[in-house]
């Protein structure tokens, strides 16, 4: 019996297209990419007309490479179902070469992993679509390109293993952008009044003042707004105007990658890398019981919102059976892409209506319920009617001057958000009606109180996971696949951080992107980088020449890589004075930047060699200068009897010899609490983790791992005996101590802070 054999991406798909091919079909893996360029080296050839890429096998591939070749010597057919974009297309090509065959080695697609689209796929078999093979091959060098040439750049002039990146340094661009305007921004104030008022019958409602003498109300400051108060406070309030309006808000498209990453990151919490993590499980097939592996969505790397039509009919019957028939529209709701979308695959969705979320809760871990749940919810509110207000805005004048509005809602039909609503970044959705009584032109209402509020304007903010891919997106910045490496990258690299869920740029990340911007404005600029995109989708479409997209971009980029070091270096050396004076010499301390980041030095360098730290909110740190009598404690050095000294190095301050670098001995900084372990001698020593984060631990580590997080006191428990006590804080509570005995509860409060 002859038999094909079925090249896929990951072990996981594989199984679960076995299944439904059966014993006719041998099902391989090629664990992703099976070929790369070289790690240690450039790995292209550019002899000024074309250039040539240099694959190689990556390391630990070339058993996986073999098995594929010896499976390949039994079937009469080989499919090559790598993944349906860029990336799977090169995949499939690297394979099609190693495997030789120039006959019978066909191109399928799986946009789901379901039965009758995988047997329609095999029954319409494609050839390698070399135009995406080329965008791919751009893309690869195009990257390759500006990382070996710029990255050297940054260990010459700031510190070896750093790196730069054709899409990722506009994504830590982007963020030090975003922090230079939130330094910038000077808050003004301005203020609020709002007039809770009374109609002929309930409820009491509240209006805000919305116009003085016919022009937008801006009140800026506390006069302005007692003035305002004061005179209204003595007018007839009046019913100018009443406005009633039914409308409707339609449901959002099912989802597409970006959109998946921004609502996961809302509603679940998700990173971007997470969240694609859990939608390839998905995608790829997951046990369900007696079933086996069932891959549960379509392909999660997409821009379009295109949906099929039997996937429509599905839907709108689920919605039939579960919701009524006035949730269903008359017409299925069709959403258009934008411009630059790729049509190729579908929206993200469920692959069947019988999958319910519910019936699935004892198959998926919690993680994987939940996205699914929110793709499945998003996919079917998205062909459901649109939900449906009543909504009045009522203009009411106090006197001939002021202007106040109050705008009502009343939901009429929930529609869609019987199942489903969108996050919102930075706010929770406006969900809730707000009620006003029967108001009709030329009421007279009654003034109850008038409130008076500040505010002050508030500087844009921080990005989240989610905002940032919405920029990247909307700006054309990389594609729906990359955007998770993106995020993961600049974090790893050291360029930027998330704190509170917030990206944060690093000290090295705004010195890197200063010294990237001023040598390589364009490569940096965001719209160069999103017309580069456009460029490789027009690659994709065989529309533009691949190899002339690279020479016009290689000519003026090696330019500027020439004239980039001395502008660099001049960069880094750019000292910013300080207010902060040098306590050995006088002069005004400068900032610098050193291998830990940016830290004060006296400018009379090599005269004087103070410096000082900066904390992590860019203020100097303490100073390590002793006085005689903290010399005196602290004692001298057991191994040479020269003084010891305090010093602050990259994990905080720490006790040292002051015959450094001659003698080397440190410790940690003690605080005279013994180690509570038997038999243990040690003393309880403040400590930094690489994180940064104080903790003590026993002087004795490794031979006594004891540690905790919280700093120790020197009272003995009164209910147990323990040795110290440990200071904690709460929400609702200021500073007190506690027993760290588990199981004690001994609480306290906590005395004045002692000296020393």
């Amino acid at each position: 019996m002859s038999k094909s054999l079925l090249i896929v991406e990951s072990p996981a798909k594989a199984r679960t297209i076995k299944k439904y091919l059966g014993a006719r079909f041998d099902v391989k893996a090629s664990v992703g990419h099976v070929k790369d360029l070289p790690k240690k080296e450039l790995g292209i050839d550019f002899d000024g007309e074309r250039f040539e890429p240099h694959y190689v096998t990556i390391r630990g591939k070339g058993k996986v490479l073999g098995e594929l070749k010896k499976a390949a010597q039994y079937a009469d057919v080989v499919y090559l179902a790598p993944d349906p974009d860029r990336e799977g297309e090169a995949i499939a090509w690297h394979i099609a070469a190693e495997l030789g065959r120039s006959n019978e080695v066909y191109r399928v697609l799986f946009h789901e992993i379901t039965p009758q689209a995988i047997r329609t796929a095999i029954e319409h078999p494609l050839s390698i679509d070399e135009d995406k093979v080329n965008a791919q091959q751009t893309r690869r060098i195009l990257d390759r390109l500006v990382g070996y040439k710029i990255s050297p750049l940054l260990w010459q002039t700031v510190r070896r293993g750093l790196s730069a990146g054709r899409v990722q340094s506009v994504a830590v661009r982007l963020i030090c952008d975003r922090e230079a305007e939130i330094r910038a921004f000077e808050p003004q104030e301005y203020w609020s009044i709002e007039a809770l008022l009374a109609a002929g019958e309930p409820p009491l409602f509240t209006a805000r003042l919305h116009a003085v003498e016919g022009k937008k109300a801006e009140v800026k400051n506390a006069e302005e707004a007692r003035i305002i108060a004061d005179e209204s406070a003595g007018e007839c309030f009046t019913v100018a105007a009443c406005e009633q309006k039914k409308r409707q808000r339609r449901p959002q498209p099912p989802f597409i990658t970006s959109k998946l990453q921004q609502e996961a990151a809302r509603k679940l919490g998700f990173s971007a890398r997470k969240t694609m993590l859990i939608a390839q499980q998905l995608y790829e097939g997951v046990e369900l019981g007696d079933a086996g592996p069932t891959g549960l969505i379509t392909y999660m790397r997409t821009d379009s919102v295109r949906v099929a039509d039997v996937a429509l009919d599905d839907c709108r019957a689920y919605i039939d059976r579960r919701f009524g028939a006035e949730y269903v529209p008359a017409k299925a709701a069709r959403y258009r892409n934008k411009n630059a979308a790729q049509d190729a695959h579908e929206a993200i969705r469920p692959t069947s209506m019988d999958l319910e979320p519910d019936g699935l809760a004892n198959y998926l871990d919690r993680d994987q319920l939940r996205l699914y749940r929110l793709i499945w919810s998003r996919f079917v509110a998205s062909q459901m009617t649109p939900a449906r207000y009543y909504q009045t805005t009522v203009d009411i004048a106090a006197g001939p001057r002021y202007t106040y509005r109050a705008v009502g809602r009343r939901l009429l039909f929930d529609g869609f958000l019987a199942l489903y609503e969108e996050g919102v970044d930075g706010a929770a959705a406006d969900d809730k009606d707000t009620i006003l009584p029967p108001l009709e032109e030329g009421d007279i209402l009654k003034l109850e109180s008038l409130d008076q509020k500040q505010h002050f304007t508030q500087p844009p903010p921080r990005f989240t996971e989610s905002s940032l891919v919405k920029e990247l997106e909307e700006k054309g910045i990389g594609r729906p696949s990359t955007y998770a490496a993106i995020l993961s990258t600049i974090q790893d690299r050291g360029y930027a951080e998330l704190r509170e869920r917030k990206f944060y740029p690093t000290d090295l990340g705004e010195l890197v992107t200063g010294m990237l911007v001023k040598s390589f404005a364009d490569i940096l600029d965001v719209s160069f980088t999103a017309q580069m995109e456009e460029k490789l989708d027009r690659v994709e479409e065989g529309k533009q020449d691949w190899q002339t997209l690279l020479r016009d971009f290689y000519g003026p980029f090696m330019q500027r890589v020439e004239e980039a070091l001395p502008a660099m270096r001049e960069a880094k050396r750019q000292e910013q004075e300080t207010e902060e004076i040098c306590e050995k010499c006088g002069a005004r301390m400068v900032i610098k930047w050193g291998r830990n980041g940016k830290f004060l030095a006296c400018p009379n360098y090599p005269e004087c060699r103070n410096t000082r730290n900066l904390d992590e909110n860019g203020q100097p740190a303490p100073t390590d200068e002793l006085t005689a009598e903290e010399r005196d404690k602290l004692g001298v050095c057991p191994e040479c009897g020269s003084p010891l000294t305090v010093r602050t190095g990259r994990f905080g301050r720490f006790i040292a010899c002051s015959r450094y670098p001659e003698c080397r001995y440190t410790r940690s900084i003690g605080t005279g609490i013994p180690c509570p372990e038997e038999g243990c001698d040690g003393e309880i020593v403040q400590k930094t983790s690489k994180k940064g984060k104080t903790f003590y631990a026993c002087s004795r580590y490794p031979t006594c791992n004891y540690a905790l997080w919280d700093r120790p006191y020197p009272l003995t428990c009164p209910l147990c005996g323990h040795p110290f006590l440990v200071e904690k804080a709460s929400r609702n509570r200021a500073g007190y101590l506690r027993c760290p005995r588990k199981g004690c509860g001994y609480k306290a409060e906590l005395p004045e802070r002692r000296e020393g």
